[in-house]
């Protein structure tokens, strides 16, 4: 197996894992902690728990104080070890540790930003684009990202549980054979035990029009004690993509890559989904790391998001100018595998539209100008038309 890195700086002051263990008055057990039920039961939750752990800021305690009554707080020891003590600004930390920010409505700050709701046909499932269906399995995940596109849902309590909802969602699916690719997200699918993962993609699969089948998770990063082989095996027998999510080259853990390893050897097609958060990864030396990292664990950059204007994260966002411009620091200059599509999900429901720097400078009939990686001009000429 190939390792990853922790990407540790002489600076960074890493949570131990024995100070997570002493907060549940626990001893450090190498053997325990590489359980992933042990992982869900010991997540940190509350302010008196990550007071504990780290060198908390004002905007942090409020965030934490107020957290119960906005966007539910849980981060896994895994990712809690990940994060710096004494900064702050830790892109991990800044992830998953609610700050005071998270109160401020800035203009343009939707609920549901990319229109899910008024394109849900029946209950956690959404039919927007022709082909293509969102099924939401859950509303749990083993952390919650603190730009979470669904926090309306994820952690409300508020979405049925899938037994409830799932033969409403397969009448649909039958009764609209131009639906071939269902993505499984939610919340996360991988927390599903599995035989119950095994019971809904079978489910699923049972629908003669479905072709494809798409998983979308951040278990592998925020849980990767949860990629068993067993797991494995259940994804290959399904045939099923899995879309991860990695934010920063620090999540590549040698347990990250171990799972990987564990996902690819069994024949899972992997991609990544990152986001483009301010103050995480919004310089082309991160994102190049961070890409060129996953490549080496089998795992495909897919997409680059521009940050959705979900209510409460204009902290976290930066503008599309900044994201082109990484872009364009990527493009050329490192492996064309490594350099994902940069797109934004449209605002109500528009779907994604990707954007690149602009390369076609000029165009008069046959002939045009176009601009390469290094900036340089180029003319490519049509072949005439007949």
């Amino acid at each position: 197996m190939l390792e990853a890195q922790a990407f540790p700086s002489a600076t960074q002051q890493f949570v131990s894992r024995e100070a997570i263990c002493a907060v549940f008055g626990e001893t450090y057990d190498p053997v325990s902690w590489q359980d992933w039920r042990w992982q869900m039961r010991h997540r940190l939750h509350r302010l008196d728990q990550f007071e504990k752990l780290l060198s908390l800021t004002p905007a942090e305690r409020v965030g934490l104080t107020m957290a119960s009554q906005r966007f539910a707080v849980a981060v896994t020891p895994h990712f809690a070890a990940l994060m710096d003590s004494e900064d702050p600004n830790c892109p991990i930390r800044k992830q998953v540790i609610p700050r005071e920010e998270e109160l401020v409505a800035a203009p343009g700050d939707l609920v549901d930003p990319c229109g899910e709701d008024q394109h849900m046909v029946v209950e956690g499932l959404v039919h927007r684009y022709p082909d293509r269906v969102l099924l939401l399995a859950q509303d749990a995940c083993a952390a919650y990202c603190r730009y979470c596109t669904r926090s309306r849902l994820v952690a409300q309590g508020d979405l049925n549980a899938l037994p409830k909802r799932l033969e409403a969602i397969l009448d649909y699916l039958r009764a609209h054979p131009e639906v071939r690719d269902v993505l499984i997200s939610g919340g996360d699918p991988l927390l599903f035990s599995d035989d119950r993962l095994d019971a809904l993609l079978s489910a699923v699969r049972s629908v003669p029009s479905v072709e494809f089948v798409r998983l979308g998770s951040r278990v592998p990063g925020f849980l990767p004690q949860r990629i068993t082989s067993e797991l494995a095996a259940v994804l290959r027998r399904h045939r099923v993509w899995l879309s991860l999510h990695f934010s920063h080259p620090r999540e590549l853990t040698p347990e990250v890559a171990a799972a990987c390893d564990t996902l690819a050897d069994a024949g899972v097609p992997l991609g990544s989904q990152t986001v483009l958060l301010a103050g995480v990864n919004d310089d082309a030396n991160t994102l190049r790391e961070l890409f060129t990292g996953l490549l080496k664990l089998r795992v495909r950059p897919y997409y680059l998001y521009q940050c959705d204007p979900v209510l409460g994260t204009s902290h976290l966002r930066t503008s599309i100018a900044k994201g082109l411009e990484i872009m364009g620091q990527l493009r050329g200059f490192t492996t064309g595998y490594a350099v994902p599509t940069y797109v934004v999900d449209a605002p109500g429901g528009g779907g994604k539209i990707p954007l690149q720097p602009p390369s076609v400078v000029a165009h008069e009939g046959e002939t045009w100008v176009l601009r390469n990686w290094s900036g340089r001009l180029f003319t490519y000429q049509d072949p005439p038309q007949a």
